[in-house]
Order: structure tokens, then sequence, then C-alpha cells
């Protein structure tokens, strides 16, 4: 008996632990923006992608006023900060490469990394196995990646868009 009783005050203590948690919880969340309650995930993915566009234009050292704009409005739109656009410029190496879940979602990462190769006019080996090492990064297949890239530079080099790189891509075997 006795250890039943226990029992029902263990739960009962941590049924208030959990009542005053959630109440705490609540008062933070009443307090907080909508566009705080987005995971920081989200936000990282989004430096994260940034950083390896960065790792593309700091290739041959110098990133040019093509490049700066690209990169610019590409921070706006993944809602970077200047004090985070900053940090990344000077350490983009440390930011890992996430891959997308979504296919689609990949493909247009790789879209806008292959508008910054373009962008920058890389025809070098050296910017080609980077390319293909970040296309592997974003989750292509090791076996596939080249041909993918190759095809994804010509996209580009032709200048189509995002819908036509992405339905081509799809497509390039049929």
């Amino acid at each position: 008996m006795q250890t039943k009783w226990n029992a029902q005050k263990k739960l009962i203590f941590n049924l208030k632990r959990v009542e005053v948690y959630l109440s705490l919880q609540h008062k933070i969340y009443k307090y907080m923006s909508f566009s705080d309650l987005f995971d920081s995930g989200f936000k990282k993915r989004n430096e994260d992608h940034f950083a390896a566009i960065v790792r593309i234009a700091m290739d041959d050292g110098v990133i040019t006023d093509e490049e700066k704009a690209f990169l610019d409005r590409l921070a706006r739109n993944l809602s970077i900060s200047e004090a985070n656009y900053k940090i990344i410029l000077k350490d983009y190496k440390s930011h890992p490469i996430n891959p997308p879940l979504s296919y689609d979602r990949r493909l247009e990462r790789l879209y806008d990394l292959v508008r910054m190769v373009h962008v920058d006019q890389i025809n070098g080996d050296p910017e080609h196995k980077l390319l293909n090492k970040i296309g592997v990064g974003l989750g292509f297949h090791a076996v596939n990646v080249k041909y993918i890239v190759d095809k994804a530079l010509t996209l580009v080099h032709n200048g189509v868009d995002l819908d036509t790189f992405v339905d081509q891509i799809k497509n390039m075997n049929k």
C-alpha cells in the first residue's frame, strides 16, 4: 500500500511540474513574435546554404561586383542579417552543406550555386570539382553528380529560368 501511495505522490508531483512548465512556456510564447516561433534550424539551413554559395564565390579568392550584388540579393532573400552576412563571409568554411530533403529544393539550391559559378565565369577543373563536391553534399548521388553539374552549367549558361532548369534536370535522361 505504501509503494502505491508513493507512486501516486510522484505522479502528482510530476504532473504539477509539467503544469508549471507549460504555464511558463505559455507566458514565454505569449510575448514572442510570430517569426520567433520558427525553428532556428530553418535559419541555420539558410546560413549554411548561403555559406556554400560564398564558398563558390571565394574559390578564386575574390568576390567581384556581380558576385557581391548576387550575394546581397541572396542574403536578403534568405533573411540573413547584416551581422551574420559579415561573419559568413569571413568564416564560410565552418558551415556544413545541409542537403534539403525535397528533390525540388536540392535543384533550387543547385541552380543558385551554378548561377554563382556562371556569374564568376568559372571554367576550370578545380571549380568543377568543388561544384561536384557541393552537389554531393546537397544529396545528389556521387555517380551522377558530374552529369547533373555539367547539365546544370549548360542550362544556366543558356539563361534558363528556375522552372525550366528544374524540368530539364528532372528529365535529362529521357
